[in-house]
């Protein structure tokens, strides 16, 4: 397992090398103290299978490095490691694209387990961000399952898109669709999930427990 580490601290970067230890009898993990050292490392190692991303970077904020590998690399799964974790920063990040977001005060263990749900092909949402981020903003889900919502074959694979934070014109692109056929799937995924955008989509599609298909 091949995992790439941003953050500006040297300290954190070697805790999180023994956390990470507990993932696979081999984890090779690479380290980037800016998001500059971060995407010619990303170039480097195309075989990468995860990056956990700091926030606060000096130079490009973590926010602007979140979007720049979502541009150059948007099939990497990108986790948020930050100690910025109020509701607001967790929904931008993931409607930037980002497929989980870990507060830095969490357990190694909650840590491990929210990596191996991403790595699975899950999302991972903290729970306090998931009940401040659905409270007052729309309908409770009244899906219990994935079963429940009955999407077509066409509508799972774009929310496995929007999932992974690609646009509509992505989409297009990636599905060979008409930019107009994608907004009418997507509009039928957010009423399947009783939800009025796409972070509360990635974050109840999260919660089903919904994951990508394998890469």
């Amino acid at each position: 397992m091949k995992i790439l580490l941003v953050d500006d601290h040297p300290l954190i970067r070697e805790a999180m090398r023994h956390v990470l230890a507990e993932l696979a009898d081999e984890v090779d993990l690479l380290g980037a103290g800016d998001a500059i050292s971060a995407l010619a490392l990303l170039d480097q190692h195309p075989d990468l299978d995860l990056v956990l991303l700091d926030l606060s970077l000096p130079g490009p904020s973590g926010m602007a490095a979140l979007d720049m590998i979502r541009e150059h690399h948007p099939a990497m799964p990108v986790v948020v490691l930050s100690a910025s974790d109020d509701t607001a920063t967790v929904l931008n990040t993931l409607d930037r694209g980002a497929m989980g977001f870990i507060p830095k005060c969490s357990t190694n263990q909650v840590i491990t387990n929210a990596i191996r749900l991403v790595l699975s092909g899950g999302v991972y949402v903290p729970p306090q961000a998931v009940a401040g981020g659905m409270t007052n903003t729309a309908p409770r889900p009244q899906a219990t399952s994935l079963a429940d919502l009955t999407l077509t074959e066409r509508q799972t694979e774009v929310l496995a898109l929007m999932v992974q934070g690609l646009p509509n014109k992505m989409i297009c692109r990636q599905m060979n669709l008409a930019e107009g056929t994608v907004k009418i799937h997507v509009t039928a995924i957010l009423k399947a999930l009783n939800v009025s955008n796409r972070t509360q989509a990635v974050i109840t599609a999260g919660r089903l427990g919904f994951k990508l298909p394998a890469r």
